[in-house]
């Protein structure tokens, strides 16, 4: 199973001409934390994100906070790479970037691959998703509306 939601990555990654392996669905993610406990959750959000509108459920050995960008400065995380190679030393481990709605979460992946990680997916729609006609998220897509554990705030 794991190899097939791997394969759907990598063809979606291609066909979109991803600078990364591919990108998974939230549903498809949490398929291969469940399936292989090898798997690595990187949440970019900003822990005042994670603080105060919730974080994914799956067990601590797999899901670790990096932050892509720095609160309340909102400038880039400087040591966003030493923090990575601190949660994920193997660099053949299958990383799952996670952020909002999955833009700093690609950009994320971007970044790993090309400091030698081959095997990065972004999670499409992120954890709260696209803002719906009143600009309002968690409404439309992603990790939560799916219904995929997360812990609220």
């Amino acid at each position: 199973m794991t190899s097939n939601l791997l394969l759907n990555a990598r063809q979606r990654g291609q066909e979109q001409a991803l600078p990364y392996a591919g990108a998974v669905t939230p549903e498809e993610a949490y398929s291969l934390l469940q399936a292989d406990p090898g798997v690595r959750l990187i949440d970019v959000r900003t822990n005042a994100e994670r603080d105060w509108v919730g974080k994914v459920d799956v067990p601590a050995p797999q899901h670790h906070a990096v932050q892509w960008n720095l609160y309340p400065e909102g400038v880039p995380n400087p040591d966003f790479m030493a923090q990575l190679a601190r949660v994920a030393p193997d660099k053949n481990s299958v990383l799952l970037f996670l952020c909002r709605s999955g833009v700093r979460s690609r950009h994320a992946a971007k970044l790993a691959t090309e400091n030698g990680y081959p095997q990065c997916y972004d999670i499409l729609q992120g954890f709260e998703g696209d803002k719906d006609q009143h600009g309002h998220r968690k409404m439309l897509s992603g990790w939560c509306k799916l219904g995929l554990p997360w812990i609220g705030a």
